[in-house]
């Protein structure tokens, strides 16, 4: 053999492999399909025994699993539908997606049209499911708000031209959303268009008055809804009698649900106080039900899963905007905001940490619209990184 042969043979064996890239960020799919499991396995143990009560006696004991399986089915070929549409797209059709959804919150306050539960007009009736337009509005208020603040970027520290037509936007919104009256949907909105704003680069003097003025008028709706001060004043002390047994009562058995719990939980399908102690267990408490089955350790498992999720999000965020895909950087940390603060706020929910507000756990709870939205936002987010792969391999879009 040649000197040259065995040069280049010593060459090749100590060669690296070249790496493939994957079309798909590995850990959010896999955070977001774990929650997706979890949720579904959770809810089933949550509403499994809700037959026995007089208000679901008509359901069986698979009612609400085969219901939230069908949701995620629907919410599959959503998410596939939505992952085809391509970012410039939903750029170009931002102002219409978002004037749909504002036609839509209107459409539910409409007598005839809209559906009442309990007092609240959330919902359009579509056969086996209720459709809440609210799901829909985060999704569109990223996308416009990502869009506007790409326009705007000149005048950003402005007020007239920079700030004023979100602010109109969004009051027109908040107004719709309060008159349903869907107080968390409108917390969760304003976080993901504040935000956004704040990422697009807003001036701090503007973003520091939006502030104060959206807390101001937050407590003043407190105030000027008896019930609603009742709700604020017995989450702050839920362990009076009247309170355990009125406003606060969800919150004291989901407070005794995650001491009962402790550190490994009681075992999967032993929570006590699903047995009609704990009111939409299988809703806005899941968490409540995680924590007293798994314990502490299956409920962080969840919030680690979550924070996968969002740290994933803001890094492919992170990754357009460095490849001068403003737009699409935004409408990722966008949707990351979305599930991170209602993740957060139904969490300090169930914790005590929050007054009670009505959002489900994104990706877990009993729930229709939210299940789909939740799904076609990951999938947008998914979208974002695919165009970002196809990039850094040096391909066209």
């Amino acid at each position: 053999m040649s000197l040259f042969a065995e040069l280049t043979g010593s060459v090749n064996a100590v060669r690296p492999s070249r790496t493939r890239m994957l079309n798909y960020d590995a850990a959010l799919v896999t955070s977001a399909l774990s929650l997706l499991l979890l949720g579904l396995v959770m809810v089933y143990s949550a509403s499994v025994t809700l037959s026995d009560s007089p208000k679901f006696a008509n359901y069986g004991n698979y009612y609400f699993l085969v219901r939230h399986a069908l949701y995620l089915t629907l919410g599959v070929v959503v998410a596939a539908a939505t992952f085809t549409i391509r970012m410039d797209v939903w750029q170009k059709f931002s102002m219409p997606v978002f004037g749909v959804a504002l036609f839509l919150l209107v459409a539910v306050l409409i007598p005839g049209i809209g559906k009442e539960v309990n007092g609240s007009h959330r919902w359009l009736p579509l056969g086996f499911v209720n459709f809440q337009p609210s799901e829909l509005m985060k999704l569109a208020v990223l996308i416009y708000a990502a869009d506007y603040t790409v326009r705007k970027q000149a005048y950003m520290q402005n007020f007239v031209r920079g700030f004023l037509p979100m602010a109109c936007a969004m009051a027109a919104t908040g107004l719709l959303l309060l008159l349903e009256p869907d107080l968390g949907a409108f917390v969760v909105i304003v976080a993901i268009s504040m935000g956004i704003l704040f990422l697009g680069g807003i001036n701090g003097k503007l973003f520091g008055g939006l502030t104060a003025v959206l807390v101001s008028t937050f407590l003043l709706l407190i105030w000027a809804a008896p019930w609603r001060r009742e709700r604020l004043f017995a989450y702050l002390d839920p362990w009076t009698e009247a309170n355990a047994l009125g406003k606060a009562y969800q919150l004291s058995h989901s407070l005794i649900a995650f001491g009962r719990g402790e550190w490994f939980g009681v075992g999967l399908g032993a929570s006590v106080e699903k047995l009609h102690y704990l009111p939409e267990a299988h809703t806005d408490f899941l968490l409540a039900v995680i924590g007293e089955e798994l314990g502490f350790i299956g409920v962080l498992v969840v919030i680690t899963l979550f924070f996968v999720i969002v740290r994933r999000g803001f890094e492919i965020g992170r990754q357009a905007i460095a490849m001068d895909r403003v737009f699409s950087g935004l409408v990722a940390k966008g949707v990351v905001l979305w599930i991170g603060v209602q993740a957060l706020i139904n969490m300090g929910v169930n914790l005590g940490l929050l007054p009670t507000k009505g959002l489900t756990l994104p990706f877990m709870s009993f729930g229709g619209s939210g299940i789909i939205a939740n799904m076609a936002a990951l999938a947008v987010l998914m979208r974002v990184d695919y165009e970002n792969r196809i990039l850094m391999r040096g391909g066209r879009l």
